[in-house]
């Protein structure tokens, strides 16, 4: 069997459930078919005021850390914002070459383009083994600086780059000068025993919900990019004239406490509800309990909880960012540009007078994470072959 060192700095940990569950499912369902062994990286920051990450939650796992399906082995590296930017993909590097070594793999798999992509192919290029990136969607969309350069020199240097929608494909070979012939799409699935249709009113009647209400969700993580502000903004204009509706927040993340002053502000306590990061089978049952799902992101690749919501027979208000308009359609939810909060507002409204058809948008998602992991698999006996 093909061996397989899968490098990424995301996975669900217990502080922050809902950071990496794509990759986890594509690391689970890539190990029935080959032996994949996962290096979890972590950045390390020092522990000092006001030093700490700006888009998720800090913390790390220790070496007795497991998750279900996968071979995983941990670590941490030090970073220091900024300051220490240009040499974090040599530092990580320098720890992950012989943890890799001791595996020996045929390929290197890494996700997230810079700086753990560039880590994983020094590794790689020190032990003599092909090297595939994955990107992700803000890896490549959202880059400046330093950080564009190394991608670029990630980029050019790696056998092959996964990108995860036919937009990101078309962004590496345009924007960054990926060999178009290197660059595949392999979209996300969805695991289809947790994300199906079920009864809203058994289910809402288990988390308290009255059956009259009209709930619009959001899942995913709380930072400014995915437009929580303008979804909080769009919600309190629309509870104005419509008693029975409701917001609930399935997530964590930085903004938290800056989300929850914003709802007592708007005196809207009583009808936002945030019960934090949940595992999937929890966060499918509060997809089914609502009536539509938003997403209002600044910036996308394939937004997994767009398909999961889709699965579950929701319709889906979102940004026209990434691959967003790849999965979206008028006949499963509506496209909306980012960063407009009227606009936001008039599409929930749309989306909750609608009579969709909730069985057939269900029914067209079929796409799973073991079609994700044949297709890895095929890329990486491509690039093992030559």
């Amino acid at each position: 069997m093909t061996r397989i060192a899968l490098v990424t700095p995301m996975l669900p940990v217990p502080h922050d459930q809902t950071r990496g569950r794509y990759i986890h499912e594509t690391a689970r369902a890539l190990s029935k078919l080959a032996t994949v062994k996962v290096f979890f990286q972590q950045s390390r920051y020092p522990k000092l005021p006001f030093v700490a990450p700006r888009s998720f939650l800090d913390g790390q796992v220790g070496p007795d850390y497991r998750i279900d399906g996968i071979d995983v082995e941990t670590f941490t590296y030090p970073v220091f914002p900024l300051i220490s930017r240009a040499i974090n993909g040599h530092v990580s590097s320098h720890l992950l070459t012989p943890r890799v070594a001791a595996f020996k793999p045929d390929v290197v798999l890494a996700y997230w383009v810079y700086p753990d992509g560039y880590a994983a192919l020094r590794t790689a290029r020190k032990l003599g083994v092909p090297c595939i990136v994955g990107a992700l969607g803000s890896d490549i969309h959202v880059r400046s600086g330093i950080n564009d350069r190394m991608t670029r020199q990630t980029i050019a240097g790696v056998d092959a780059l996964l990108t995860v929608s036919e937009a990101m494909r078309q962004t590496a070979i345009r924007d960054f000068g990926a060999p178009a012939d290197h660059v595949h799409t392999i979209v996300n699935g969805f695991n289809t025993s947790v994300f199906h249709p079920r009864d809203q009113q058994a289910i809402r009647q288990r988390l308290g919900i009255p059956p009259g209400e009209q709930m619009i969700i959001y899942v995913g993580r709380f930072v400014e990019a995915k437009g929580m502000r303008e979804l909080i903004q769009a919600f309190q204009a629309m509870a104005r004239t419509n008693s029975k509706l409701s917001l609930a927040l399935i997530g964590d993340g930085v903004m938290k406490a800056e989300l929850v002053a914003l709802v007592e502000q708007a005196g809207l306590q009583g009808r936002v509800r945030i019960p934090g990061g949940q595992p999937p089978d929890q966060v499918a049952e509060w997809i089914c309990a609502s009536d539509v799902l938003t997403l209002p992101s600044w910036s996308e690749g394939y937004p997994n909880v767009v398909v999961e919501g889709l699965a579950c027979g929701r319709p889906v208000v979102a940004t026209d960012v990434g691959g967003t308009r790849e999965i979206l359609n008028e006949r499963n939810g509506i496209l909306i540009p980012p960063r407009q909060a009227d606009v936001l507002q008039k599409a929930l409204e749309q989306a909750l007078s609608t009579d969709w058809d909730r069985a057939a948008i269900a029914r067209d998602m079929q796409r799973t994470w073991d079609d994700v992991a044949q297709e890895t698999l095929q890329v990486c006996r491509q690039v093992v072959a030559r």
